[in-house]
């Protein structure tokens, strides 16, 4: 299969077909894309649209959200999930003010040597913000090429060979490239989905390998699924978060161990967690009260 013949219809379609986004919308800085692709780890589009345009409202630019406390960010971050999120995020705002004027790099190695960025999000930025032609690999690609280039029901665990497949169906053309590595990504997020893809409505669906061998039951062996949210420390640590962002002021520890979770260990393995993630910090010399940082 020649790669002109994946990428042609993918990029065909994703122009006619792809949901109106506003991060995708014509001269939109290069900041508002990195703020997008870090909310929008693991975290659904419906979920991320408000919260990206108030953040933009507020900061709209680093140098903007460098001048916040990092419990700003972590406040406004409210209810995303995995607020440590924020907390790069400000961290890559200061970054970005002090070793780059306040202006995104858009060299790749530039933007993973900024905090919380990695191989995908570097690769993101300076694709769509940029137009620079590099693989950008997320979870939805991987599985479009594991179904259509690999006839694999899902794709494996992440690995290196996931840019090797990427690059080899990449149009020369760097726009172009940046358009199918956008059309990939949407592909697999709305039609060629994990549980129920929808194979009527794929632009190469005549090509797929796993629809051409009748859908086999092959995926590769499947990693262990995260543990139920409702319970977790995750939840005791949000509900100790949310507690803190409604406060103004420091709160008692006592107070943030209380909301955290009936369980008293769960609550101060909570409690710990944030300390020891920068998310809260102690106010003051004594270990009584907490804030945000």
């Amino acid at each position: 299969m020649r790669a002109a013949e994946i990428s042609g219809p993918i990029i065909a379609w994703y122009t006619s077909s792809a949901r109106e986004l506003p991060w995708r919308e014509p001269g939109v800085s290069a900041w508002a894309i990195l703020v997008s692709e870090f909310m929008l780890q693991q975290t659904q589009v419906d979920r991320v649209l408000p919260r990206w345009q108030a953040w933009l409202e507020r900061w709209p630019t680093p140098q903007a959200l460098a001048g916040e406390e990092p419990g700003e960010a972590v406040r406004a971050w409210d209810r995303l999930g995995y607020p440590r999120r924020a907390l790069w995020l400000h961290r890559a705002a200061v970054e970005i003010t002090e070793r780059h004027g306040g202006i995104v790099p858009a060299e790749v190695e530039d933007l993973l040597a900024l905090t919380g960025i990695g191989p995908y999000t570097a690769r993101a930025v300076a694709a769509f913000a940029y137009g620079e032609r590099h693989p950008v690999v997320d979870t939805n690609t991987r599985r479009v090429i594991a179904r259509a280039v690999h006839g694999r029901a899902a794709a494996g665990i992440p690995a290196q060979a996931d840019l090797a497949d990427m690059s080899a169906l990449l149009p020369g053309d760097p726009a172009d490239a940046a358009l199918f590595n956008a059309g990939a990504m949407e592909l697999g997020a709305v039609v060629c989905t994990a549980r129920a893809p929808r194979c009527g409505e794929c632009p190469i669906a005549d090509l797929c390998e796993w629809r051409g061998a009748g859908y086999p039951d092959n995926a590769p062996e499947k990693r262990l699924r995260q543990a139920r949210f409702e319970g977790s420390d995750r939840q005791a640590r949000g509900r100790v978060l949310a507690l803190l962002r409604r406060a103004t002021g420091p709160v008692a520890r006592t107070e943030a161990i209380t909301a955290a979770a009936d369980d008293p260990a769960q609550a101060q393995r909570a409690v710990d967690s944030l300390l020891a993630d920068g998310l809260l910090v102690l106010d003051g010399p004594g270990p009584d009260r907490l804030r945000l940082p």
